[in-house]
């Protein structure tokens, strides 16, 4: 039982449970669905709080009298739970919800982890150690963010819904670099230098997304206040200090500078999952990156390594949590927004690796790894093209729940599409696998 569960959690298996029970659960009872993720755990907290501001208290009492009116007219669960309560003072407290927990309090975890993957390639040995080898991937991965972007919002154009779905241009730049491992991976095997290509350019999208929530997707419910910011400043300021003080265990960093800086990215009105990046470099670490996806550097005793050794399993789960409580959709909420992400994803996305990587490679000649061709671009870009986790995510953030949220979650599950087209993509261009070792050169 315990390989059972090993292989579900290395395989990013919970993910998909999590979204299969989601979309299950919502099509059978979407009411009692809606209800289990806006159930309150904490009510009137000072968590998210927003203080009544320039207007004046009456205008915070103005609008939770507004949000009361429409949780009445509605009877939505979702209204109950996200309503402010005004108290004398006229301030506005946040409730946290199951929902809220997990995007914005336990997702920064994952985001943690993303983060110190980008923080390790950097390292001597590590992907983005070498500009003129990572140049080629590097320059695909801006190819793989434009092309979806572009196809994104002419089909939302051609719809005629440029304006109310322009917000979420960056869903489909999103690459799953679990998912799209795996699907890779079967394709070219695991000597293949396409996989530390694929690999490469999906860590350096996670990075662009990354500052793309930072910048295009604060807090809607607070006001953007960047004296906040000050406080991931004194958490990384903290987090040098337990570094000389010779601390090895990664809790004090997470627990106090980690806590610190998460209150400072809620506070400033970013997006508070990306709270807990400012203090990953400031870990103590190995100085030197082996590869993504190198489980044997998990034995590495550096704290960097035993917070990800760590925290590996725990979000799996919360991935698991994440996909049961964003994933559910009726099956019937397609629209013009569930084909602009798909088009963005399936089509925009292999475009724009192919055009840029082509152009890196043949044009600028920098050129590929040894043993990969323009074929082999072709097929690991479709590979490329499974948003789903970021995607999701992105969608969220991008979005109020309602109709326009559903059919863009619609698209970016649809992106599961992509392994199929990979599937049919290296059929077409012969692509063999390789089982050794992966050459020299494709690191």
């Amino acid at each position: 039982m315990r390989k059972k569960i090993q292989f579900l959690l290395d395989n990013s298996m919970f993910l998909i449970i999590g979204t299969v029970a989601a979309l299950a659960w919502a099509n059978a009872n979407i009411e009692s669905y809606e209800h289990f993720l806006h159930t309150p755990l904490i009510e009137n907290t000072i968590v998210g709080q927003v203080m009544h501001d320039k207007h004046g208290a009456e205008e915070a009492t103005a609008d939770a009298k507004d949000a009361a009116k429409k949780m009445a007219e509605s009877g939505s669960a979702e209204h109950a739970a996200d309503a402010s309560a005004a108290d004398e003072h006229g301030a506005k407290k946040k409730t946290i919800t199951l929902h809220y927990l997990i995007n914005d309090i336990l997702m920064a975890l994952f985001f943690a982890i993303a983060g110190k993957e980008v923080w390790e390639a950097t390292f001597p040995g590590g992907p983005l150690s070498n500009a003129k080898k990572a140049a080629t991937p590097l320059l695909a991965t801006l190819g793989g963010m434009a092309g979806p972007a572009a196809i994104y919002c002419i089909i939302a154009g051609m719809g005629g819904s440029f304006g109310e779905l322009s917000n979420g241009w960056a869903i489909p730049c999103a690459t799953d670099i679990a998912f799209s491992y795996m699907v890779a991976r079967m394709v070219f095997g695991a000597g293949h230098p396409a996989i530390p290509f694929l690999l490469l350019l999906a860590i350096a999208d996670d990075a662009l997304g990354l500052v793309i929530l930072a910048i295009f997707y604060p807090n809607p419910e607070i006001p953007v206040e960047p004296i906040w910011l000050l406080l991931p400043v004194a958490a990384m300021v903290i987090c040098v200090v337990f570094k000389r003080m010779r601390l090895w265990s990664f809790w004090p960093y997470l627990a106090v500078g980690g806590t610190i800086s998460w209150f400072g990215f809620a506070l400033a009105g970013l997006h508070p999952a990306l709270g807990l990046l400012p203090i990953i470099p400031f870990m103590p670490n190995a100085h030197t990156d082996t590869g993504l996806f190198d489980w044997g550097k998990l034995e590495k005793k550096d704290t960097l390594s035993h917070f990800e050794h760590w925290m590996k399993n725990p979000v799996e789960i919360i991935l698991g949590l994440f996909g049961l409580l964003n994933a559910g959709v009726l099956l019937s909420s397609s629209g013009i927004a569930t084909w602009a992400v798909i088009g963005g994803l399936l089509i925009g996305k292999p475009l724009g690796i192919v055009l840029f990587g082509l152009i890196a490679a043949k044009g600028l000649k920098f050129g590929f790894p040894e043993g990969m061709d323009w074929k082999d671009l072709v097929v690991l870009s479709c590979a490329a093209a499974i948003g789903f986790t970021v995607a999701l995510f992105i969608t969220t953030v991008a979005f109020k729940a309602g109709p326009i949220q559903d059919a863009a979650k619609m698209g970016a599950l649809g992106s599961f599409g992509a392994a199929i087209v990979t599937f049919i993509a290296a059929k077409v261009m012969g692509t063999k696998k390789v089982l050794g070792p992966t050459a020299k050169s494709a690191h």
